[in-house]
This record gives structure tokens, C-alpha cells and sequence, in this order.
């Protein structure tokens, strides 16, 4: 009996230890998993994701996003290591991105070498099934849910969902306050047309389709001319000649120009005799600076306006 009974003590310990060890898994909506041992739990959380519930990390540190999403982890600073080439253009995430690669989601093999822990794609990336086995694949579909909710989603996401939400709260006082000083200023009736592009292409923008748009008319309160909300009411954006330009134009434009393009068409008397432009009303940007409506874009286009309409 002294033989067996050193070890069978301790095998009991160790079966006490692990039953005792049970952790909390933390998910994405605040609920609890009672059932998963602490070796894994802490690592992992489940997030309701709009293809349902999947495990991703607690505390991601090797992020690819290969969608429009990239400022919303550097806002809540969540490391990237990989992304698509229009946020590696993006000159509000120059600094930040300086040293990260940018990938597509043909780049299987160069994506395993940067070893990420959770990748972030649109809900029609390529190759989805090779990225799964790579990383947990999170993905999202444009416009599915509105452009703040899509924060606290992807913030959800990265277990960061207190910190999306307080940004979105603080987000949405700031450009109501901005939108009433502005209307005060240039008149509640005034309208602001969003245009982009460049002789080549030119076009017109909704309510939601990046470009400062759900700043101006969503969450500030700016008035859109009616003709532009007709023709953009299907797909988002309407494409449109230099003919019929002047038809679409508001008492205001926010130009978000192509700068590497040809923008010879500003200097046609059709451009230069729309009653915005006479008036020093058409407010430029870049447009690489302004395509996408993540935390970091819309908080720059937001000061964009602000100094624009207000001149602070």
C-alpha cells in the first residue's frame, strides 16, 4: 500500500486542480462559458459574428485585415500586420502602417508568414477557406448594418466593445454639435453635394457610402440636394458627364479629388459656372484620405468639415 500511495495522492490533486481551475470565458455580448478550461478560456472569446458564433482571440496581436476596417484597429490599438492596398494608401494610417505589408487575399502564402492570429476580410473575399485555416476569418458585408453599428462590430471583434461603444457616443455628440454651429452659419436649407473623381470619371454620393458622407447627412444633419438623393437611392453613388454636372450641384461641394488624375474639367466654363464654385463653396480633399468610414477616416472628416464650414 505505501507502494501506490504517493501517486495516487497525487494524481487526486491534480484532478481537484483542474476541476478547480474552470474559468469565465468572456463573449461578445457579455455572457460567460463556465465549461472551458483556463488554458484555453483566457485565450479565446466567442463573437457573434453575422455567419454566426466563432472563437477568436482575447487579445489579438497579429491582425491582416484585408477589408476597409483597418482604422478602426489602430483606433483601438490592435496591432496589424497585414492589409489591402487602399488602407496601406490611406494617408491618415501612413505613420502607423509605415512597416506593415500590404496582402490581398491571393497572397495565401505571404499571409502564413506574417503569422496572424485573426484575419478581418469583407464577406466576398477570395480564397476564404484557405484564409480559415490560416487564422480565425471574421468578415462583413458593406452597408449590412449602419457605419457606427459596423464599428462597435469590428471592435466587438477585437473583445475592445466598451471602447467602440464609448467612441461611437462621443462620436456622434461631436458631429451633432458641429452639424448645429454649421447650419446656424450657412443656413439649415443650404445643400452639399459630394463629388469625386476626375475627367475621366466622375461621381455623386448617397447618404452611406464613405466620402464623408454619413458625416455630412447622417450624423451632422446636412441637407442633400434632391436630385442627387433620387439617383442615389439604388446603388449608393451615380456616375454622371461633365454635362449634366451643374444639375446635381448643392450650395456646397466637397470635392474628393483624384489627385493623381486628370481634373482638367475645373477648368471648362460648365465647372466654373456652377454657382458653388462662383462662390468659393467647393471644399477639396484627398480623395485616398476620404474613401472609407472607419473610426480614424470619419473622425478626420469630421475636423475636415468642421474647419472647412467653420474655419476652426
Amino acid at each position: 500500500m505505501k507502494k501506490w500511495s504517493l501517486p495516487l495522492l497525487l494524481v487526486f490533486i491534480l484532478v481537484l486542480s483542474a476541476c478547480g481551475n474552470t474559468a469565465k470565458t468572456p463573449t461578445a455580448n457579455g455572457a460567460t462559458n463556465e465549461s472551458a478550461p483556463s488554458d484555453t478560456a483566457s485565450d479565446t472569446i466567442t463573437y457573434e459574428s453575422e455567419n454566426g458564433p466563432i472563437q477568436v482571440p482575447a487579445n489579438p496581436q497579429r491582425v491582416v485585415d484585408l477589408s476597409s476596417y483597418t482604422g478602426n484597429l489602430l483606433k483601438f490599438g490592435v496591432p496589424v500586420v497585414g492589409v489591402d492596398k487602399w488602407s496601406k494608401a490611406n494617408p491618415n494610417f501612413q505613420d502607423q502602417l509605415k512597416d506593415v505589408p500590404e496582402v490581398s487575399a491571393d497572397d495565401i502564402e505571404k499571409i502564413i508568414e506574417l503569422q496572424p492570429d485573426l484575419i478581418i476580410a469583407s464577406s466576398d473575399v477570395k480564397n476564404a477557406d484557405k484564409l480559415k485555416q490560416i487564422a480565425p476569418l471574421v468578415t462583413y458585408t458593406y452597408n449590412k448594418v449602419d457605419y457606427l453599428t459596423q464599428i462597435e462590430e469590428v471592435a466587438k471583434a477585437i473583445n475592445k466593445g466598451e471602447e467602440g461603444a464609448a467612441w461611437v457616443a462621443d462620436f456622434k455628440k461631436q458631429a451633432q454639435t458641429a452639424g448645429e454651429e454649421i447650419k446656424a452659419k450657412i443656413g439649415a436649407d443650404q445643400t452639399v453635394t459630394v463629388m469625386e473623381g476626375d475627367a475621366k470619371a466622375m461621381y455623386i454620393f448617397g447618404d452611406a457610402w464613405g466620402r464623408g458622407t454619413e458625416v455630412l447627412y447622417q450624423a451632422m444633419g446636412l441637407k442633400m440636394p434632391e436630385k442627387v438623393k433620387e439617383v442615389t437611392s439604388k446603388q449608393g453613388y451615380y456616375d454622371l458627364s461633365l454635362e449634366v454636372l451643374p444639375e446635381y450641384m448643392g450650395d456646397y461641394i466637397i470635392f474628393s479629388k483624384t489627385l493623381t488624375g486628370d481634373n482638367s474639367f475645373q477648368n471648362t466654363d460648365t465647372y466654373k459656372n456652377i454657382p458653388a464654385v462662383k462662390n468659393g463653396h467647393v471644399y477639396e480633399t484627398d480623395a485616398t484620405a476620404f474613401y472609407f468610414n472607419d473610426a480614424v477616416s470619419l473622425q478626420y472628416q469630421l475636423d475636415f468639415f468642421k474647419k472647412s464650414f467653420l474655419g476652426n
